[in-house]
């Protein structure tokens, strides 16, 4: 059965080939359950390799999994995250920190998904006084639910802030390799050296059939993470599946390969459109997804032959996001509907 191209989520795309076959490779004979085996071991040096010697990688199923095990490494029941409004664990996790780990998310509202130093300062008076949530944690996604980058400077500043304040640093890095592709440096820039202490990082979105990681950067914080991916209900038995298909994302840099050629498709299709009378970019192109507002018409009419979602139903944005199998026939086919959606608007 094969489906119209989606432009709704790089969740509905595929698997990279490469993926599937190391999948197939690691089914083979017997192997050691809960990760003694010796694909999450070579799992464990790719990470270290990309993200530095003192990286800790933990193999889990999904990113909200991941989020979850990793703020739990450092939160206490009264403490708060600081988040941006748009945050993924905010609006798409269905309250699993909270319910979870009972700490209190503290939503900042941003322009772009971006968190700053300035907008941190304001949540810090609290600190101290029994009488609110305390701010234990920052957490920022990379790249942002808007689309958007940090750079490895700006994450700098916020880890600085955080750790002056003696607060963490925690990423969600569900689309960490477009943003590394986008800014042209390695995921390491942005993570390690700049700061982060807790990292998610992201395979499904990336080509991956399944797997995710919650990636230990701080020094300190490994020792309970066995403990709560177990109670978190992330240890897979049959690891070797898992950890293979990360690995093979981190080998001859092929999260690389797909991120760029995701991030391609991206722009290709925001500069077929960007010319149209009545569409307009509500945020940068700086990843896979592109965030146009439309013709309420038109986004109705499109609807009826293509699958994406309205991402603000007032203004008429929506978000169309490609992935490493999107084509450029692809692209190019969407490009025509839309521009024959739109300009019919208009005649």
């Amino acid at each position: 059965m094969r489906f119209p191209k989606s432009f709704a989520s790089d969740n509905h795309a595929g698997v990279h080939p490469d993926v599937i076959a190391a999948i197939v490779e690691a089914n083979v004979s017997d192997a050691p359950a809960y990760g003694g085996d010796p694909w999450t071991r070579a799992m464990e040096e790719a990470f270290r390799a990309e993200f530095g010697p003192r990286a800790s990688a933990y193999a889990m199923f999904n990113g909200t999994g991941a989020n979850v095990v990793g703020l739990g490494l450092v939160l206490r029941s009264y403490d708060a995250v600081l988040c941006p409004a748009s945050a993924h664990i905010n609006t798409n996790e269905c309250g699993a920190a909270e319910r979870v780990l009972g700490a209190k998310l503290v939503t900042i509202p941003t322009d772009d998904g971006k968190l700053t130093v300035e907008a941190l300062r304001g949540q810090l008076s609290v600190l101290g006084d029994e009488h609110h949530s305390q701010p234990r944690v920052v957490s920022i996604s990379q790249v942002t639910e808007c689309g958007t980058c940090y750079t490895p400077d700006e994450v700098a500043a916020l880890a600085d802030f955080a750790h002056a304040h003696g607060l963490f640093l925690h990423m969600d890095g569900a689309r960490l390799a477009n943003a590394a592709v986008e800014l042209d440096c390695s995921m390491g820039a942005f993570t390690t050296d700049a700061g982060v202490d807790l990292l998610s990082f992201g395979g499904t979105k990336n080509g991956a059939m399944g797997a995710e990681a919650l990636v230990v950067l701080s020094p300190g914080l490994e020792a309970p993470a066995l403990f709560l991916r177990k109670q978190g209900m992330q240890l897979a038995s049959k690891m070797r599946f898992v950890s293979a298909q990360l690995t093979a994302l981190l080998t001859n840099d092929l999260w690389r390969r797909n991120a760029s050629h995701a991030n391609a498709m991206a722009h290709r299709l925001a500069d077929g459109v960007t010319d149209l009378p009545g569409v307009g970019l509500r945020y940068p192109v700086q990843s896979n997804a592109v965030f146009p507002s439309l013709p309420e018409k038109a986004i109705a009419d499109l609807q009826q032959r293509h699958l994406f979602h309205v991402w603000n139903e007032a203004e008429h944005v929506v978000r169309w996001v490609t992935a490493f199998d999107t084509s450029p026939e692809d692209v190019d086919a969407f490009v025509a509907d839309v521009r024959q959606a739109v300009l019919s608007c208009f005649t």
